[in-house]
């Protein structure tokens, strides 16, 4: 057994598994490159609009020839895949709402799966951006709309991603997502995340990029490209009334699904991206606005929103153009492509060592059957992966992130903290360190 403190990363005993670097993920996030990102962005902006409710049939312009020109990409790296990533389109038709939405649309994803290898472990992790684009009228779909952050951004994160995963293995299965319909309404996320309902997906993580290549507001001079946020729900919004007497009783209002995920992904993103620091913001989104993670925490599953630390509104929803010497628009010139190259490197860092590692433990539990000053955990391993052992992980109630890891190869363990001071959580650990989403315990007798 050992023990290790995170924030100061010291520790007694054999725990290089923990402070070290995946060699394997380490080159993969040395392969995220910022002249490929632009090269993205740069196609994107090309097709001039990509509005949902543009073009799906012109080749050259609109979100159609947009779709078919990621679907291009994907299949190149599939090529080079050993036929584990396919690819395609999932198209829909969407009945005009009348709101943002006046006619019917073809309203369409498009996806690429790689396929994990172990046959046995059905856990799915998704990397999400949006493809569509809008201008200040979110009904024009023939105008330029260039899109190049909001969303260029996320869409070449989740490209990137798939061209450096594609060429190596993993035991459970990634799915890269460029979604359509963000802008009229979270359309695409909300027809992929209740498609994964209805079929009984297992996914353990979303990870929704929107809006995270540029590096300064347009409020201040402050320019800064050492900290993205990630949003988090603290509370599940599936069946919250279900769940909402056992939250109080164990004062896990800061523990839902969303809020570990985060945890996680700040974590591991600060363990293999060299100066940048993931800030979580205690909110699903930006106050009063929404994200292509929220339909997947509606639907029960973990899913947070990673975005920019200082958003330029003079460079999102608005027309190209030059008024008192200010120039408007989402260009790509007012980006920083360097920046970018860090949060895509935070994404693969964080989907690469989900996916590696084993499944979440099972019935995760707390002894309560007489008072003490001690805690008794026990668990059971997990349905899917190769298990080398366990992290029990320990925080003051106060503190946003885990601060201690105590390792075992057992399946319980009594430590001399009270349940009454700390919170606990037990995450599984493969052979090369690399763990899964923490669990939280619930009482047990």
């Amino acid at each position: 057994m050992f023990f290790l403190w995170l924030a100061g990363l010291c520790y007694t005993g054999h725990a290089q598994t923990i402070v070290n670097r995946d060699p394997e993920i380490e080159s993969m996030v040395k392969e995220v490159n910022a002249d490929s990102l632009q090269a993205y962005i740069q196609a994107m902006v090309s097709f001039k609009t990509r509005s949902t409710v543009s073009s799906t049939t012109d080749r050259k312009t609109g979100i159609g020839a947009a779709r078919s020109w990621v679907l291009s990409k994907f299949n190149q790296f599939a090529a080079g895949s050993g036929g584990r990533l396919t690819a395609f389109i999932d198209t829909t038709t969407y009945v005009a709402d009348g709101n943002r939405v006046k006619s019917n649309i073809n309203l369409g994803n498009t996806v690429a799966t790689l396929k994990g290898t172990d046959p046995n472990d059905r856990r799915v992790f998704i990397i999400s951006g949006h493809l569509d684009s809008r201008r200040t009228d979110v009904l024009d779909g023939v105008n330029d709309a260039p899109g190049a952050n909001d969303d260029g951004s996320g869409s070449a994160a989740v490209i990137e991603c798939a061209r450096v995963m594609s060429r190596h293995a993993f035991p459970a299965t990634l799915i890269f997502v460029a979604v359509s319909g963000e802008e009229q309404g979270l359309l695409g996320s909300t027809y992929m995340a209740k498609k994964a309902k209805a079929a009984v997906w297992n996914i353990e993580a979303v990870l929704n990029n929107d809006i995270i290549g540029s590096n300064n507001s347009n409020q201040t001079n402050i320019i800064n490209n050492t900290q993205v946020r990630v949003f988090s729900e603290g509370l599940p919004a599936y069946e919250l009334d279900k769940q909402a007497k056992m939250i109080r009783q164990l004062g896990l209002e800061n523990d839902g699904k969303a809020r570990q995920l985060a945890r996680y992904v700040k974590e591991t993103g600060e363990r293999y991206v060299d100066n940048l620091q993931v800030m979580m913001i205690y909110r699903n989104d930006r106050f009063l606005r929404g994200g292509d993670h929220t339909p997947y925490v509606d639907n029960g599953y973990a899913a947070v929103r990673i975005t920019e630390m200082n958003e330029n509104f003079n460079h999102q929803h608005q027309d190209v153009r030059t008024e008192k010497g200010v120039v408007y628009g989402d260009l790509p010139e007012f980006m920083d492509f360097e920046y970018l190259r860090k949060n895509t490197a935070l994404n693969l860092a964080s989907l690469a060592n989900l996916a590696k590692a084993p499944g979440m433990p099972g019935d995760v539990k707390v002894d309560v059957r007489g008072l003490s000053n001690g805690t008794a955990l026990t668990w059971a391993a997990p349905a899917g992966g190769h298990v080398a052992g366990y992290y029990v992980l320990m925080r003051e109630t106060t503190s946003p992130v885990w601060q201690r890891k105590v390792y075992t190869t057992a399946t319980s363990i009594d430590v001399s903290y009270s349940k009454d001071n700390y919170f606990f959580a037990v995450q599984s650990v493969s052979a090369t360190g690399n763990e899964s989403l923490p669990v939280v315990p619930v009482p047990g007798r």
